[in-house]
């Protein structure tokens, strides 16, 4: 995690300063620009904030061994499922929540109803019965 707790951690300041400037540039009469910019790199400093403690947990992983060899990430990375269709059904959803800032508020409820029962049939995707796996 080494690569990522640099990225998100050196990139926070770069932001904080950047909508100080952009702030002092404009006058600060535009408050989303001097506002949004700093909370842009609180947010990357919370990140690596969080990675920084997850990788006290964690053992270091092969990409971040500079003399690894790339037979040390073969294996399993996680169990996912090629064939689901509930990653679909859930961007429709997205795409007809979305829809409504156009179209009108009560389109939202229609993609909220789509989104839970995505959400509802990616999550109990693998349950064949009383607590399946």
């Amino acid at each position: 995690m080494k690569i990522e707790i640099r990225l998100f951690v050196w990139t926070a300041p770069f932001f904080v300063l950047v909508g100080v400037v952009y702030g002092l540039w404009s006058g600060f009469t535009e408050p989303v620009g001097y506002l949004g910019i700093p909370l842009v790199g609180a947010l990357m400093a919370m990140i690596g904030a969080y990675l920084v403690v997850q990788a006290k947990h964690t053992d270091p992983r092969p990409e971040d061994d500079e003399n690894g060899e790339i037979e040390q990430g073969a294996g399993d990375q996680g169990v996912y499922a090629p064939w689901s269709w509930w990653p679909l059904v859930l961007g429709i959803a997205a795409a007809v929540s979305f829809l409504s800032l156009a179209v009108g508020w009560w389109v939202l409820y229609i993609g909220a109803i789509i989104g839970i029962v995505g959400l509802v049939g990616w999550v109990f995707e693998f349950s064949r019965g009383q607590h399946a796996h």
